[in-house]
């Protein structure tokens, strides 16, 4: 088995679609106007309108998230939360070094997922 992605569900596909395109730096791939996706090394980022879910009624809620980080492992993260220059609202942790070593900035998505940019410790 292995890995393949993780799928936010969202009222506006094209709203975190282009806030996904800042951290990532790349343009979403977009098969569809009810979706949007990132694929890289690992698994992929897939952003899908509620549309998508329907017929799964309440088991899917947009927005309803407060358990799950969305991570991107940057080699700069001071670097990189200044170039996305988050509303202060949004931080949730500016950057920090953890009691583990690992460079962390938190920010929250436009429906309100939080996203870890990190680096890991030089070795």
């Amino acid at each position: 088995m292995s890995f393949s992605s993780i799928r936010i569900i969202t009222e506006d596909v094209d709203r975190l679609a282009v806030f996904y395109e800042r951290v990532t730096g790349r343009p979403a791939e977009r098969p569809a106007p009810v979706f949007a996706q990132f694929s890289g090394p690992g698994a992929t980022l897939a952003i899908a309108s509620t549309a998508t879910v329907a017929m799964l009624g309440e088991a899917i809620s947009a927005r309803a998230n407060r358990s799950v980080f969305v991570e991107f492992e940057v080699e700069d993260v001071d670097g990189q939360f200044a170039r996305l220059q988050p509303d202060p609202a949004d931080v949730v942790l500016a950057p920090t070094t953890m009691p583990w070593g690992n460079r962390s900035a938190l920010v929250r998505d436009p429906d309100g997922n939080v996203v870890n940019l990190f680096s890991r410790p030089a070795a």
